[in-house]
C-alpha cells in the first residue's frame, strides 16, 4: 500500500482497558500468575513508545498472519474506516532473546500490510 494509507492510520492516545485482560490471558500461558501481575502493573505505568512494524515482527520472531484471518480483517477495516487503534502491549523477554506481543498481534499484522515501515505506538516493559 502507499505511504498515504499508512499515514491515515489513527491511534488512541492510550491502550484500551480491555487489552489488559487479553494480555493476561495470553501471558498466563507463558509466565506464572505472579509474574503476569507484575508485568501488567508495569505495562499500565509504561509510557507510549513507537517502533516500526517490521522491527516488531523481527524482534518477536512471529510470522505475518494471512489476509484470510478474521481478526486481521477486522483491524484492516478499522484502518480503512479511519477508526483509531489501540497501542500494542509488548514485553522484552531477554531469556529467549525476543519481544513477546502480549496484545496487538492482529493489529500489527493489519498495519504491516499497509506499510511495514509504519511506526506503531506501544507500551513495552
Amino acid at each position: 500500500m502507499s505511504k498515504s494509507k499508512a499515514q491515515a492510520i489513527q491511534w488512541l492516545s492510550d491502550v484500551e482497558d480491555h487489552d489488559y485482560p487479553a494480555a493476561v490471558s495470553y501471558l498466563t500461558l507463558l509466565y506464572s500468575p505472579k509474574q503476569v501481575a507484575e508485568i501488567i502493573a508495569a505495562l499500565r505505568l509504561a509510557p507510549i513508545a513507537a517502533f516500526k512494524a517490521k522491527d516488531i515482527f523481527r524482534a518477536s520472531q512471529l510470522s505475518l498472519l494471512g489476509v484470510s484471518n478474521h481478526h486481521v480483517e477486522k483491524d484492516r477495516s478499522k484502518i480503512q474506516d479511519g477508526k483509531a487503534l489501540s497501542p500494542l502491549l509488548l514485553l522484552r523477554d531477554p531469556l529467549n532473546g525476543k519481544v513477546v506481543i502480549a496484545d496487538g498481534y492482529h493489529r500489527l499484522c493489519a498495519i504491516y500490510e499497509f506499510d511495514e515501515d509504519a511506526f506503531i505506538p506501544c507500551k513495552i516493559v
